[in-house]
């Protein structure tokens, strides 16, 4: 049984292969308030005021550049939503990988550290 702190520590490495729907489950129960939608895991951050956002962003954006795992981001005034997936595995038609469950629980302590 993997822990969030175990995932967190982990490193993205290249995928090749979709995880299997019981790993994903399992994976996800970790996380928190990330949702599945389609092939993709998604959540929403809140923050008070337009300047708060862009600064969870900016603290984002250097873990995502050394991890090489970049998300979709959407930044509003007071809102910003991550959606992770692996593009490039199962032959290209995408899907979830251990790296999106890595940059999501690394993306969650993050979070908590700027609150």
């Amino acid at each position: 049984m993997t822990t969030a702190d175990e995932l967190r520590a982990r490193h993205c490495t290249p995928q090749t292969q979709a995880l299997p729907e019981a790993r994903v489950a399992a994976l996800l129960a970790l996380l928190d308030g990330w949702q599945r939608e389609g092939k993709a895991i998604v959540r929403t951050f809140s923050f008070p005021y337009y300047a708060a956002t862009l600064g969870f962003v900016n603290r984002i954006a250097p873990m995502i550049h050394e991890q090489d795992h970049h998300p979709e981001l959407t930044v509003t005034y007071n809102r910003c939503t991550v959606r992770y997936w692996t593009h490039s595995v199962d032959g290209g038609q995408g899907g979830l990988s251990e790296n999106d469950f890595i940059c999501a629980a690394r993306i969650d302590a993050l979070y908590r550290e700027a609150l």
